[in-house]
């Protein structure tokens, strides 16, 4: 199955270049339905729990920011990543190249944040510190807000100091899920 979206054309600076191009797929999965959309080489750009890919690539940074989209049925390596994940293989999202782009902060948080691992979710102020920059608290925060790849970057696994679950762009109830799937217990 094919299908074309058109999305608005970005302009790009000498140092990052818009993919002309990107795919899309989506997932059914215990949470409901996941999207990704990524790049030529596979690289994912953006994905969540929504059926509506050109909500998520208004989440891609504008200099990468793909001007079409097109619906495949492939992309198999990524959907075998999400398909494991949910089957109890969560290390089966590390390896899966995400692009995503922003500022310096950002860009070295992000990396960071694939290093937490499943069950052992971090306070934003531990992130803060993990990403070398100790009173960062609220761009620790940011980059999980601002993070277009749920999943493979796990912002899910930031929590508040108290341990409450904070914020998540596709709300509490996928958040809590996924941190009692990957065996987190709430008190």
């Amino acid at each position: 199955m094919t299908s074309t979206i058109t999305t608005p054309a970005t302009t790009t600076s000498a140092t990052t270049t818009s993919a002309t191009t990107a795919q899309w797929t989506s997932i059914p999965t215990p949470d409901g339905t996941f999207t990704v959309i990524a790049d030529d080489a596979e690289r994912v750009l953006a994905s969540g729990w929504t059926d509506d890919p050109e909500y998520l690539t208004a989440l891609v940074h504008r200099s990468i920011r793909p001007a079409t989209l097109a619906r495949t049925d492939g992309l198999d390596a990524l959907r075998a990543s999400v398909e494991s994940y949910y089957a109890g293989t969560f290390s089966a999202i590390d390896d899966v190249e995400v692009r995503q782009h922003s500022g310096p902060f950002l860009e070295r948080a992000w990396p960071v944040l694939r290093t937490v691992g499943p069950g052992e979710p971090v306070s934003y102020t531990a992130f803060a510190e993990m990403s070398g920059a100790p009173t960062a608290i609220r761009g620790a925060a940011a980059a999980c807000s601002r993070n277009a790849a749920a999943l493979f970057v796990p912002c899910h696994r930031v929590l508040r100091s108290d341990g409450s679950l904070g914020g998540f762009r596709y709300g509490l109830p996928i958040k809590r899920s996924l941190l009692v799937r990957e065996g987190y217990r709430f008190d």
